[in-house]
């Protein structure tokens, strides 16, 4: 391989990992703690996203996988409001 494709090579890969590097870091912009209560159970998650509605809805997402046994209770359960949310710093 000569040097010249060696440099290149080299600097493609510089950009690529500073892109994922970017974009992780994006990523997680905003972080939001939610709270779910269903069938009288209740749990908090911690979430981030690139926008606050998109960790709202992961941390739900994750508290009514935790809150039920079920894809149907699971439907139920996102169709809720959480019962706290709040941001994190």
């Amino acid at each position: 391989m000569s040097p010249r494709i060696k440099w290149i090579v080299g600097i493609l890969a510089v950009v690529l990992f500073g892109g994922i590097v970017y974009l992780t870091m994006l990523q997680g912009q905003h972080r939001y703690e939610v709270c779910m209560t269903f069938n009288g159970q209740r749990h908090c998650a911690t979430a981030a996203g690139r926008t606050p509605d998109e960790a709202i809805q992961a941390a739900r997402t994750i508290c009514c996988t935790m809150l039920t046994s079920g894809r149907e209770e699971n439907m139920i359960c996102l169709q809720n409001e959480p019962t706290s949310v709040r941001k994190i710093q």
